[in-house]
């Protein structure tokens, strides 16, 4: 047994372990802004992080975390700290081991490489290992006494950390954060959860953050029953209230301190407090518990639960049933500024009439305000008998207003959803508005699986399963197009049953693009936007994410407008669409300012 393991196990001989509460709340109540790079107040301002040590420790802490959390390379770039990564987290460790002395533990504290699931969704296994890698060994170093992976949303990410935490020698503790149900975000039921960690390599396995006690008391009498690793607690000291401009934690120390002493009774011999615990929380706990061992267990041996499996929704019967028949055509409208909707009703009757498969509504393009698309649909759908894609941005809505606008959605009958991230709000310049993006496009993906199989993002149980066909965009207008293919790769893996690309102008941009594409197994829309003049071309070229005019279209188009505008613009397009037309799957059509005339003769041209 390695020396540092040893001392833990010695340390558990002797009873139940109790460990701090929340760094974070410390730092935010003592004027640290709850948007600030806390790790970085280790270079900084070490003395306010020393000092929360000590206030932990004299509350009667016998382990104490690092402020290390975020402090891998990913996290810490947006302080401008990518090349002190080391050092952060060294240095974190020897403030930990400053104040514990050699009567208390140190755990060097490592969370999730992304602050949101997708974020880290382009990195693969060899990248997400090095990050880990780095901020541990700069623990290690340090002086911590084991490593302390916490709320982890990913089973799969976690597992990656303790095979990486353990290359170190130090004993590792495991710990994911579970919702509703007792089930990740993945929906990954706890007793699964800690037979995979135990079989990972994991010193220790448990429960922090994700809701408070009495959800944590729960998870660890399940997991106590599937594993005979020791087990951790950290619970949240309830559910937050904004009071006064400051987020205030509810549980009374004495409630957190009774469900601790039940944590113990369930078999936990590591515990301590995550967000909204102080040093009074932790200092409850310790006489609440200074009496205890952890109760003995039997544990039972059941088969491993399979991992939850991606249900797709048949294609026939919705407007993907043309799929290898004939192109499919989707045609994009805008939702209007204001409350008048009839212009987009009579022009998605035109379409309809002309041979279009479904209208796609954007959701608040260019992060401009309009109207909402999903209302819209159902107007759409209901007055003219067509099916709509609604565009689902992660800009707009948290992680629980998306669950409750695509539920809602899919009530109202609508089935079919293109997943996109959205321009940031810097680009539509709405004043007083900002970007939330809990999730980008891979992520909404996964929102949409989770819905098709039953459960949320977070675990809980819908009770039925929706039956959204999933869509996913692609931008061929890079100058290596190997990033976006990988992405997509991950995007269908995610889910996505079709995709709509991004405007093109080039035969050989399509061209590259469809030898690329022919495999993917789902059908591909060609994005086709007709310009109508030079100084549209100029603005799209220039202004647009994503759009990318080639020179000799751009040369096409100068001093052009009007009719004679409309009619370069359209050459362009025809020629796109004769040079694909058996070759692709369906078209893309996005009329310029609303011209339905423009698509209808586009549809003609594509039907002939």
């Amino acid at each position: 047994m390695k020396r540092a393991e040893k001392g833990l196990f010695e340390c558990l001989e002797r009873g139940v372990i109790v460990a701090d509460g929340a760094m974070g709340t410390l730092l935010y109540n003592r004027g640290v802004p709850l948007a600030a790079c806390f790790e970085i107040l280790n270079l900084q301002q070490p003395d306010i992080v020393r000092q929360v040590h000590r206030d932990y420790l004299d509350a009667g802490a016998q382990l104490l975390e690092t402020n290390t959390f975020a402090a891998n390379r990913l996290r810490l770039a947006a302080a401008g700290l990518e090349t002190q990564v080391h050092q952060v987290n060294a240095i974190g460790a020897k403030l930990a081991r400053e104040a514990a002395g050699y009567g208390a533990l140190v755990a060097g504290a490592v969370g999730p490489l992304g602050r949101t699931p997708g974020e880290t969704a382009d990195l693969d296994a060899e990248e997400r290992r090095s990050l880990f890698r780095e901020q541990m060994e700069g623990l290690a170093e340090g002086g911590a006494d084991l490593l302390l992976l916490e709320t982890f949303a990913s089973l799969e990410e976690l597992e990656l950390a303790v095979a990486v935490a353990s290359q170190t020698g130090l004993p590792v503790v495991a710990q994911m954060a579970f919702f509703e149900g007792g089930r990740t975000r993945e929906g990954v039921a706890a007793a699964e959860a800690a037979r995979r960690l135990a079989a990972s390599g994991a010193t220790i396995v448990g429960a922090n953050c994700g809701s408070g006690p009495k959800d944590v008391l729960e998870v660890l009498r399940t997991m106590a029953s599937h594993t005979d690793l020791p087990l951790s607690g950290f619970a949240n000291s309830g559910f937050p209230e904004y009071v006064d401009g400051r987020y205030i934690y509810l549980a009374t120390p004495e409630y957190f301190a009774a469900r601790g002493r039940e944590m113990v009774k369930a078999g936990a011999c590591l515990i301590g407090g995550c967000c909204g615990t102080t040093p009074e929380h932790i200092r409850a706990l310790a006489v609440a518990v200074s009496d205890l061992k952890p109760a003995t267990r039997v544990v039972l041996r059941a088969p491993a639960e399979p991992p939850p499996q991606i249900m797709t929704v048949p294609l026939q019967g919705g407007f993907l049933s043309a799929w290898g028949k004939r192109p499919i055509i989707t045609v994009e409208l805008d939702p209007p500024r204001g409350l008048d909707c009839t212009k987009v009703l009579a022009g998605s009757r035109r379409l309809a009439e002309a041979g279009a498969d479904a209208i796609s509504l954007a959701e608040n393009p260019l992060a401009r305000i309009r109207m909402g698309n999903i209302a819209l649909a159902k107007r759409i759908q209901d007055e003219i008998g067509i099916e709509t894609i609604i565009h689902v941005t992660g800009r707009d809505r948290n992680l629980i207003g998306l669950h409750s606008e695509l539920l809602g959605a899919h009530l109202l009958g609508l089935r079919n959803v293109l997943a996109v991230t959205g321009d940031p709000v810097a680009v539509g310049g709405e004043a007083g508005a900002s970007s939330v993006f809990d999730l980008n496009s891979i992520g909404l993906l996964e929102l949409l699986s989770a819905l098709n199989n039953g459960h949320t993002l977070v675990g809980g149980d819908l009770g039925g399963a929706t039956q959204f066909r999933a869509g996913a965009a692609f931008n061929p207008n890079v100058a290596d197009m190997r990033g976006q293919l990988r992405r997509l790769t991950k995007k269908i893996a995610a889910g996505a049953q079709f995709v709509q690309t991004q405007p093109i102008y080039s035969a050989s941009i399509l061209n590259t693009m469809l030898d690329c594409l022919q495999d993917v197994g789902i059908p591909v829309l060609v994005g086709i936007l007709p310009l109508v003049s030079e100084r549209n071309a100029e603005f799209l070229h220039n202004e647009v994410p994503g759009i990318l005019l080639p020179e000799e279209v751009r040369k096409r188009m100068q001093g052009s407008h009007g009719e004679e505008g409309v009619r370069r613009g359209m050459d362009i397009a025809r020629e796109l669409i004769d040079a694909s037309r058996d070759r692709v799957d369906g078209f893309y059509l996005m009329p310029p300012f609303g011209k339905v005339d423009i698509a209808v003769e586009l549809i003609g041209a594509i039907r002939r």
